[in-house]
């Protein structure tokens, strides 16, 4: 789910990323080896070339000192263990295999160079995307431009999935997406309270500056085509399960179920031989079951896609809105974003899965004022991944995207990192195969994982340390919105989500900040109650 950075409190603490990846960590555990994260099994390291992000730490301190002082006047929530996901099932041998006329992989023959993958002879290097969301699409066109073999199976093409649609600014010219794309620019966001204090906040943005809101099933469906326009095979099927390869260079043998030609509703059974799988098939990821990565937690997002009137619709012409409080959520935040022709209204949590509904209603009532006689269109829901997996490589097998776990929490932003994970793994496999033309190792892929870890980790970790000290209870959550009155706040935080580099690195500022967050977090915790306002 793909959401503008929530916190204009991140400033603080997206200034004080680390330069190392080290500083990542995972559900607030500190990061373990590079061996027992990824799964390795001795694998040798290869050197990565990855940029850093930077940032100042005067703002950790600020962070850190803020929360001492007040871990005491903040309740502490117990979040429960999250559900084990839904794995891929066992399905019967096939009855039908498209690709019989092809060379099989385990009779096509390799020629051994030292220091590089061994040679692939008579043919290209053949890769699986399975799924075609922003992760697949991208992975899937990096690789069809860089002259591997390239499949990509993607199960509904039509497939809307629960998702606030927001993209940066930088996402827009780095993936060549057209403006026709962007169904509106929000420039305004308003950030409203437990007590329904509204700040509005965007006044930093330049005139061409804008947070791009967009439907999943237009943009997903075009980056596909683009995909296929690039020469990736495109199909219509349903992965079910596939077969390791037996010996170092074998072939995985993936079973999909073909619904291009599917008759009464039911497809068709059939087989492909690949050197490579990237599974990109969201939360509930059977790639993800198939190596064994083990589970994360996750999140539920709930969303009512709602015509209103237009009148109100103008409203939201260019501005989304961001509802904190426990009747919305008691771990995360409430939205009503923008579409095309109507506005998502939606909701999310971890630790509350099965009040989700409620949390619905809430948000419901807190926004009536705006979308009353709202028409609900559309209702949808889907598991949020909240942190990476504990493995996302294992052999010639990798994870990106929702299936990685690349989803921030605080913001629950995702369809950027989704995209750019795809794009960043299927450049790799591109390099280490020399376009195509050699076998790559799990030692290649682990590129990938690297690369993005040193680049985006901090960010995660930051966004982690965020979602719990803000999110924890309604005083802190008057807190947060309090932050987003400051104008140092409010450009560091709309340039860091805009462009993804780090902005700010100004210590005074940083110091101010931490002087505003401690006297509002003692406000609203042991100060003067506020009294509910009513929202026009």
């Amino acid at each position: 789910m793909a959401m503008k950075t929530s916190a204009c409190g991140t400033a603080a603490l997206l200034a004080a990323q680390s330069t190392s990846a080290s500083a990542f960590a995972v559900s607030g555990q500190a990061q373990k080896s590079a061996n027992a994260q990824y799964g390795l099994r001795g694998v040798p390291a290869r050197d990565s070339a990855a940029s850093t992000s930077s940032g100042s730490w005067v703002s950790a301190t600020a962070v850190a000192a803020t929360a001492a002082v007040t871990a005491a006047a903040i309740p502490h929530r117990q979040r429960r263990a999250a559900n084990k996901l839904a794995g891929a099932t066992s399905v019967a041998a096939p009855s039908v295999v498209p690709n019989a006329n092809m060379p099989k992989l385990s009779q096509a023959k390799v020629i051994v160079c030292a220091g590089l993958g061994e040679k692939l002879e008579g043919r290209k290097l053949r890769v699986a995307v399975i799924g075609g969301g922003p992760a697949g699409a991208s992975a899937a066109e990096t690789l069809a431009i860089g002259g591997c073999e390239t499949y990509l199976i993607e199960r509904k093409l039509d497939n809307c999935k629960p998702c606030g649609g927001a993209i940066p600014l930088c996402m827009v010219g780095e993936f060549d997406l057209p403006q026709e794309l962007i169904d509106r620019r929000v420039r305004k966001m308003t950030m409203i309270s437990p007590t329904n204090k509204e700040v509005q906040i965007g006044s930093t943005l330049a005139d061409d500056e804008y947070i791009g809101m967009v439907r999943r099933e237009v943009l997903d469906s075009y980056m596909r085509d683009r995909a296929g326009e690039k020469g990736a095979t495109l199909i219509n099927g349903l992965f079910m399960g596939m077969t390791l390869p037996q010996t170092k260079n074998g072939s995985y043998v993936l079973t999909y179920n073909d619904l291009g030609d599917a008759v009464s509703g039911k497809g068709t059974k059939k087989t492909l031989e690949v050197d490579v799988v990237i599974g990109a098939d969201g939360a509930n990821s059977r790639v993800a079951k198939e190596i064994e990565a083990g589970d994360y937690e996750y999140a539920i997002a709930f969303q009512e896609r709602m015509r209103i009137d237009d009148e109100k619709m103008e409203y939201y012409k260019e501005r989304a809105e961001m509802y904190v409080g426990d009747d919305v959520s008691p771990d995360f935040y409430a939205w009503v974003f923008p579409k095309y022709d109507h506005v998502a209204v939606g909701t999310g949590t971890v630790v509350d899965k099965k009040g989700i509904q409620k949390y619905q209603q809430g948000i419901r009532d807190r926004a009536e004022p705006r979308i009353r006689g709202g028409e609900i269109i559309r209702v949808e829901a889907h598991p949020i991944p909240e942190h990476p997996r504990p493995w996302r490589t294992k052999d010639r097998v990798t994870l990106v995207g929702d299936a990685a776990g690349y989803v921030t929490k605080c913001s629950g932003e995702g369809i950027y990192f989704a995209a750019k994970s795809g794009r960043m793994c299927a450049e790799e496999i591109v390099e280490a195969s020399e376009n195509g033309t050699r076998m790559v190792t799990q030692d290649d892929l682990m590129v990938y994982i690297r690369k993005f870890d040193s680049k985006y980790g901090p960010t995660y970790f930051v966004l982690d340390a965020l979602q719990k000290l803000f999110y924890t209870s309604d005083p802190a959550r008057e807190s947060f919105v309090d932050l987003c009155e400051e104008k140092y706040v409010q450009k560091v935080t709309f340039d860091s989500y805009l462009y993804k580099t780090v902005q700010g690195n100004d210590p005074i500022g940083d110091l101010k900040l931490l002087g505003k967050t401690v006297s509002s977090l003692w406000e609203n915790n042991f100060g003067k109650k506020r009294e509910m306002q009513t929202l026009s």
